[in-house]
Order: C-alpha cells, then structure tokens, then sequence
C-alpha cells in the first residue's frame, strides 16, 4: 500500500489547509472526465482514498500511528468534500447575470462648526473628493459609438454549466463564467476616459443647509450624495460629522448657554446694570444690590434652537464677585469705616464647596 502522504505529495507534518489543496489539485487533473484512461482512474482512486484517510484528524492518527487506514464510503471522503472538490459552489443554479451598474458606496465628509452657527443653524457648501458619472461615455464604461457584445462562452447567460460524474451519477453544476466575469456581456472598447469603470474620481460641491442644535458627533445623512456606482449605478449616501470648536466665553447645556459675568464688589453691594454680548447680539442685564458669588441670572430665550423644535433655550449666567487686591490708603480707610458701621459677623465654618465653578455647575443644574 503507498505511503498517502506520498500519494497526495506533501510531508507528513502538512497542515489539513496543504493536504486539502493537494488534493484539489491531483483530483482534478485525474479526474475520469477530464483525463480518461485506466492508470489516471487508478490514481484518482488512491488520491481520493489517501485524502479520506489523513484529512479526518482521527484516522490520520491512527494511520501515524500504523493503525487502520481505511476511509469512509468506498475511498471517497464526505459529500460535502467531493461536490466543494469538483462543483465548487456545491451544485448552485444558475441565476441571472450580474449587472455592471452597482451602488456606489456611502461618503464620510468631518465639518467644523462655531457655537454661533449652532444656535441658528447654518448654510455650507462643502468639497467633496469622491467618484461622478463619467461624461464620455454616461456610465457605459463603452467608448462613444460602441456597446458591450454578448458573451461567446456562456452566451450572455453569465454562467457555464457542466457536467461531471459522482457517486451519485452525471450531475450538472453551474458556476459564473470566466470569460466575462459573470456579466454576460464583454466590453470590447472600453472607455478611455474612465478605463471602463464608468465613473471618474472628480471634486465637486455639496450645498448643505445645517440645522440648528447639532452637536459634535453627530452625522447628517444626505441620500444620493455619496459616490456614484460602478457602471453609473445610484450614488451612495453621504454623511457629514459634526464638530463644534469649544467658545472661549460660553458653552453648552443642552440647549442652553451658560456664562460667568464678573462682577466688582461695589456693583455687587450697589447693584447695576450692563449690557452683555451673546452670540446672537447684545443682551441686557440688571444686577440687583447684595448679588453674590454663585447667584445666576437667567436671560429668558437666548440660548440654542433644539434640532428638534423651535424654542430656543436660556442664557444662564453665573456671578462671580471679584474681591479687590490692591488698595490704596483712602480706599482701605473707606472699607475699614464700612466695616466698622455694618457690624459684619466674625468668618464662620459652613458646608464645603468645591469652588465657585462647581457652585455654578450645582445651580445650573437645579434650575
């Protein structure tokens, strides 16, 4: 009996992916319909049985091990093996053929945005490097004046069907055709602008109204305005992403805006009035006498326009009274008579805070 790993040609070490493709490759050459003969059917036979045997880790053990080598159903291995052997899609039928024209794929474009533009929404126009109909030749991938010709080997079916012998007789198996890549057709003068494609690489511009609320990470799908298809097929999607660059006064909570105002001690004793800008124009705001650190004034309606709705959120601003560091001698001698006359009480322990801003963030989120 011959040594099946020499039978099949591989060391005795081979992986079960090297023991699969040799004998793929030994049983199609042998094979009775494509070589007829007894000596190739002989070989076909031992090829096959020694495939049985070492591609099953069990009784390729024992056959290592001097054991038994016999094989399962006559030498030949599983069903599955022999139609993956000889069928390749395991006997399919044949369907239609495929079409040139594709779906392009989608299109991803980052965009960087102003808080401003946020709280209105805004209008772009944006560049995009990406695939566009082909205007020689429309999406024919022909050159102008010509057409694709139906196949000579499969006859514009796309497919070619064979016949091969099995242990379960003369099967029909189908499979695409090589000759026109399954198309059906050939192109015999290929456009010489997009090489046959149908579609060129070309920049373009994408008019892109953007609405207000958007916030970092968020995507907006245009349909259709992705890359066009192979063959001028429909254009994918195209997804814009939002990032919104952080505002050097205000930020975001949800839709509202919050700010600090700094206030001088004599306008927090006092009280005043001042006008402040917010990013849609100037706003104004009243002090009352005695504010304090913390404390926040809410301007009604000034903050951002949701992305879904149309009332616009606050303006929230926090107060921070600032203390002065530096007085001169008249200045100290005018607080130090206020002091005296307001009796203010000694400095006493109250609840931690952990600083103003997180004052502020608290009040912010309780209102």
């Amino acid at each position: 009996m011959a040594d099946h790993y020499e039978v099949l040609g591989v060391s005795r070490d081979a992986t079960q992916d090297e023991i699969k493709k040799a004998y793929r490759k030994l049983a199609r050459q042998l094979h009775p319909d494509v070589n007829p003969g007894e000596d190739a059917s002989e070989r076909f036979k031992l090829v096959t049985h020694a495939y049985d045997v070492l591609s099953d880790e069990e009784s390729r053990r024992r056959y290592d091990m001097g054991g038994d080598d016999g094989g399962s159903f006559g030498g030949f291995g599983g069903f599955g093996d022999i139609f993956e052997t000889f069928f390749g899609s395991g006997g399919a039928r044949a369907g239609r053929p495929r079409s040139r024209r594709e779906r392009g794929q989608d299109a991803l474009v980052r965009i960087n945005l102003e808080l401003g533009d946020v709280v209105f929404g805004v209008h772009r126009d944006i560049e995009v490097d990406t695939a566009v109909l082909c205007e020689t030749c429309q999406g024919s991938c022909c050159q102008p004046g010509t057409s694709p010709v139906t196949c000579d080997v499969c006859g514009g079916s796309g497919h070619v069907q064979r016949q091969v012998r099995s242990l379960l007789g003369n099967v029909v198996t189908s499979q695409p055709c090589g000759s026109c890549e399954g198309y059906g057709t050939k192109i015999p003068y290929p456009c010489g602008t997009c090489g046959g494609q149908g579609r060129v690489r070309s920049r373009r511009t994408v008019s892109l109204d953007i609405p207000a609320g958007v916030e970092t990470g968020l995507r907006l799908q245009l349909p259709g305005s992705g890359e066009v298809g192979h063959g001028g097929g429909p254009n994918g999607d195209l997804y814009v992403e939002v990032s919104v660059a952080p505002h050097p006064v205000f930020s975001r909570d949800g839709d509202d805006l919050l700010a600090t105002l700094e206030v001088s001690m004599t306008d927090a004793i006092l009280g005043t009035t001042t006008t402040i800008e917010g990013l849609d124009g100037a706003v104004d705001l009243e002090i009352r006498p005695g504010i304090q650190s913390g404390d926040m004034l809410t301007i009604s309606g000034r903050g951002i326009t949701p992305l879904r709705g149309t009332q616009r959120g606050d303006l929230r601003v926090g107060v921070q009274v600032v203390t002065p560091t530096r007085l001169d001698a008249a200045q100290r001698k005018l607080i130090e008579d206020f002091a005296k006359k307001t009796k203010a009480p000694a400095p006493r322990l109250a609840q931690f805070q952990q600083g103003l801003f997180s004052k502020l963030r608290d009040r912010f989120r309780s209102h």
